[in-house]
């Protein structure tokens, strides 16, 4: 096992310290990707890339972020209420310190502003149109420019468009690119309704034809659709689970130590967030406090068809909770933040418009 821990914080930020298991580095060196991970607790997105022999954690502040959608291209961040956008540019990835070290740079393009609208998880459609889980207000929507957020379904036991929480619908999966499966924490239509039975009240539905699929979950999150088969985390027994949908049963791949939130897969691996979860009124009389007493924070490795877990991230300071993780096709990425001097001498423009930058300028074309 290796120990690594980010660069020096300031004197009044808690220390951000993690370990791993020695095979991670060699596993992310060969399937030349890397990770982005949320942690609204912490206030941060750490990006987790193969650093020689360790894995090296990269730190950027954020204001309670949340949901993730990432891309080679596009790298897009829920927050507390606000949604940021950042796109890859190569180019400048190119000219990073030190130098070939770097193969993607994604750099900040745009803010929306929604509100607090407790947004959870992000996912791109087949054309290209954000998905944005409105937790706050019940509701699948979608962002432009003229509204805070756009309605475009929720739940049939939901009556009102209101900002009251009242089934904590949470998880989105998409199926060939269009919006399929969620998640919620209850059927329920009364603000914190979910709350009364958070430990079996979970429902996983189906957006195109407004059916239940599985009732009784604890606490799911993170549905998603992968090698032909949906697959959700169990939260609140800390496991991770396929579902049969024409029998609509639940199995259980593996059962991990700590509350399961975020997904994302590779290959035959799963890249599940752990939280140690807060011992507070929200997360108490939930299966996994009584299976786990002492629960861990990070990211685990599980092969998706035998449950084995093949090695782990586990944050021992600063981070106790995980939201979103997310695979970056990229060995090495870097994430620019917002006042980053290179913001100022970094330009796109379209190819056609390349013809009239004069040969003194030095270009790179994406």
């Amino acid at each position: 096992m290796t120990t690594t821990s980010s660069p020096a914080p300031a004197v009044s930020e808690t220390p951000l310290r993690s370990v791993h298991t020695s095979n991670l580095p060699a596993l992310f060196d060969q399937l030349q990707s890397s990770l982005v991970v949320s942690t609204y607790q912490a206030g941060k997105v750490i990006v987790v890339r193969n650093e020689g022999d360790t894995l090296n954690t990269h730190f950027r502040p954020f204001h309670k972020p949340m949901g993730i959608a990432a891309d080679q291209a596009r790298l897009t961040i829920g927050g507390a209420n606000t949604v940021w956008y950042y796109r890859n540019m190569p180019g400048v990835a190119a000219t990073l310190d030190p130098p070939g070290t770097h193969d993607a740079c994604y750099l900040p393009r745009a803010i929306h502003v929604n509100g607090d609208i407790d947004i959870h998880e992000l996912a791109y459609d087949a054309h290209g149109t954000l998905w944005v889980v409105n937790t706050r207000f019940c509701t699948l929507c979608t962002l432009d420019p003229e509204h805070s957020f756009t309605p475009r379904w929720r739940p049939p036991f939901v009556t009102a468009l209101a900002p009251e929480n009242r089934c904590h619908l949470n998880g989105l999966c998409l199926v060939d690119g269009t919006p399929k499966y969620v998640t919620a924490l209850g059927d329920t239509d009364t603000p914190g309704g979910w709350r009364a039975n958070k430990a079996r009240g979970g429902i996983l539905l189906d957006v195109e034809t407004n059916a239940v699929v599985l009732r009784g979950l604890s606490m799911p999150h993170s549905p998603r659709w992968y090698r032909d088969r949906l697959l959700v985390l169990e939260s609140g027994e800390g496991s991770l689970a396929w579902v049969d949908v024409q029998a609509q049963r639940l199995h259980t791949v593996a059962r991990l130590p700590g509350f399961t939130r975020g997904l994302a897969f590779l290959g035959p691996l799963a890249f599940i967030g752990l939280s140690q979860v807060r011992e507070s009124a929200v997360f108490s009389g939930i299966p996994l406090v009584e299976r786990v007493p002492e629960r861990s924070c990070g990211v685990w490795v599980v092969h998706i068809e035998t449950g084995e877990t093949l090695g782990f991230l586990r944050f021992e300071e600063g981070v106790q909770e995980i939201f979103a993780v997310q695979i970056l096709p990229a060995r090495f990425p870097e994430l620019l933040e917002w006042g980053d001097q290179r913001l100022m001498h970094s330009y796109v423009v379209p190819d056609a418009a390349l013809q009239d930058v004069p040969p003194t300028v030095p270009t790179r074309k994406e």
